[in-house]
């Protein structure tokens, strides 16, 4: 899963933009920003607001307003609307017991960096890709932030059979405690096939009564009726290298 760094970095970017433009927080990510370089930040809003005329050819404005309405029409919505359910649902899982956070495909995740005071004693594990997880600490290295005491990284290639051995393998794990597990903007990749296994798995290292959270396309989203926006979501996708390969309906996913 490597291959989706890039992604990471744009949804990265996507909450970063929401927190310092948005006067209304779907999802204040305070710490997202500073995960960014100046050039990256720049890149990426640079070669967003020049995709306006794809996205919205009607549009007519200057570079600032194109980016800001990308952004908020394109980028934005999936991101902010899964991070602010996730942690919404941690919440209550907490409330109802869970001890234990894990997060799969972290990314550039920033939860355990801005954490409230109910998740302090929280066990928390963001597990990924070694490439992307080796960045990421490299990036918080840069910012002299220390690292939770709660938090603890451990690195994943999900393409192998046995992955969740290397979870197991953390002192830090206790696979008899009650966790909540996300899984945000990853079953838009795999196969269905994969997809239930891995759900499978995650089951499997966890007991009875845990949680787990994940967004999905739903079924519309590789049809004529998805709308121009899905689309357009789409291709994006497949341009930036990481296609989406599977949509859902509701009925489908309760059954899996």
């Amino acid at each position: 899963m490597e291959n989706n760094s890039l992604t990471a970095l744009v949804s990265a970017f996507s909450r970063a933009y929401h927190a310092e433009h948005n006067l209304i927080k779907i999802f204040n990510d305070t710490l997202a920003k500073q995960l960014l370089t100046n050039v990256e930040y720049e890149n990426i809003a640079i070669n967003m607001s020049q995709a306006i005329a794809y996205f919205h050819p009607e549009f007519v404005g200057s570079k600032e307003q194109a980016l800001q309405k990308i952004v908020d029409h394109q980028l934005s919505p999936s991101p902010l609307d899964r991070a602010a359910f996730a942690e919404q649902a941690l919440a209550v899982a907490v409330m109802l017991g869970a001890r234990q956070y894990l997060i799969f495909a972290a990314g550039y995740d920033t939860f355990a960096y801005r954490k409230p005071k109910w998740a302090t004693k929280l066990q928390i594990f963001e597990i990924d890709h070694p490439a992307t997880a080796a960045d990421k600490r490299r990036r918080i290295s840069a910012l002299h932030m220390d690292t939770p005491s709660n938090l603890h990284c451990i690195s994943v290639d999900f393409r192998e059979s046995d992955w969740q051995s290397r979870v197991l393998a953390c002192p830090a794990f206790d696979p008899r405690l009650i966790s909540f597990s996300s899984l945000l903007g990853i079953s838009y990749y795999l196969p269905k096939d994969v997809f239930k296994h891995f759900l499978s798995t995650i089951a499997s290292l966890v007991p009875n009564g845990n949680s787990i959270v994940f967004d999905y396309p739903d079924e519309l989203t590789f049809t004529s009726q998805a709308g121009d926006r899905v689309h357009k979501q789409v291709m994006m996708a497949a341009r930036a290298g990481v296609p989406m390969q599977a949509s859902y309906s509701y009925s489908e996913l309760e059954q899996m």
